[in-house]
């Protein structure tokens, strides 16, 4: 796949100029969105990720377009699943629901820089060593066994309360929200407020969903540039995304069971493809290893099966019935 350096400054411009549209029109003015505004700027950016997925298509050819839908697909649901993690830090800080979107906003925007830094490192290190697909697989395996311990447990959200914990040692704070401010001067002493602590919950969370996310596309499509607007298109309206299915969160039971399921498939497919162009000499003398491979159109048939059949089987157990949030009313 050949992208040019003019393509990749477009690209990064169009997706800046998306977050900074982002927060001079519905973030810079504090408020709680409606059912309505979320739902519609979420079916935008949706479709915004379809229309650069057939400009894909049209351009570099259908198994690209194919490998981006892919990506893109799972990188939403794993977004989809960090909402999970973005609400329970929002309630364990008592975020007010007007000051959400701008820290989403900004928490979005640093996964995106942390994302941008771990695909660069995963492609030099791809280009640079093919067993690293070896690491990646099983990282991915071990992710998809821990996800589904941390939710039997259900104590995702222990690394951040350390975290915040951790910074109000090392800081002075304050227990009060001073508008959206991230500090405030008292009695002529500079304090953090809990919206600055709830920021570095995030960027945290972040950290960590970088971690897990990468492996998992680079499973699907080993081309930096499908890997960063995968990840970018899935990020941009994520904000949205969460005042919109906030109340069907807590339905959706079985969603960490079919990402695990997800995570597990890519890791296998990856370690087969490291078999496949296999160079370490003490597996198979150093020789390729004559292995089934995933296509790229089964890796998209898995995944939409799997999401499918989790959001069915969990909307049936649970009734489909959400519980309704009275800000969301419009």
């Amino acid at each position: 796949m050949d992208v040019s350096l003019l393509t990749w400054l477009v690209t990064i411009a169009v997706i800046a100029g998306f977050f900074v549209f982002d927060f001079f029109a519905h973030v810079r003015t504090p408020h709680a969105p409606t059912l309505k505004e979320s739902g519609f700027w979420s079916a935008f950016y949706i479709g915004i990720a379809i229309i650069f997925g057939l400009i894909v298509v049209w351009v570099w050819g259908g198994t690209f377009g194919g490998e981006y839908f892919a990506g893109y697909v799972t990188e939403k649901a794993l977004s989809v699943d960090n909402l999970f993690v973005f609400v329970i830090i929002m309630a364990s800080f008592s975020v007010p629901r007007e000051y959400q979107q701008k820290v989403l906003l900004i928490g979005i925007a640093m996964a995106l820089v942390m994302r941008g830094a771990f695909i660069a490192l995963g492609a030099a290190a791809i280009n640079a060593y093919a067993w690293v697909f070896y690491l990646f697989g099983a990282f991915l395996i071990y992710t998809a066994v821990k996800l589904i311990v941390d939710h039997v447990k259900d104590d995702d959200d222990e690394g951040d309360s350390r975290i915040a914990r951790l910074v109000k040692r090392v800081l002075p704070t304050t227990d009060e929200y001073h508008g959206d401010r991230l500090t405030v001067r008292i009695d002529g002493k500079r304090l953090v407020t809990p919206m600055l602590l709830t920021l570095v919950a995030i960027g945290f969370a972040d950290l960590v969903f970088a971690v897990d996310s990468i492996p998992a596309i680079y499973g699907l499509t080993q081309e930096a540039y499908l890997v960063f607007t995968a990840n970018a298109f899935a990020l941009l309206g994520l904000r949205q995304l969460f005042f919109l299915i906030g109340g069907l969160l807590d339905r959706l039971v079985f969603l960490s069971y079919g990402l695990s399921l997800i995570l597990a498939f890519i890791g296998v497919k990856l370690v087969l493809h490291a078999l496949h162009e296999n160079t370490l000499g003490f597996i198979n003398d150093g020789e390729h290893v004559k292995v089934p491979e995933v296509s790229t159109g089964m890796s998209l048939i898995v995944i939409v099966g799997i999401l499918v059949i989790t959001t069915v089987a969990s909307l049936l157990k649970t009734g489909g019935k959400a519980q309704k949030d009275p800000t969301l009313e419009d």
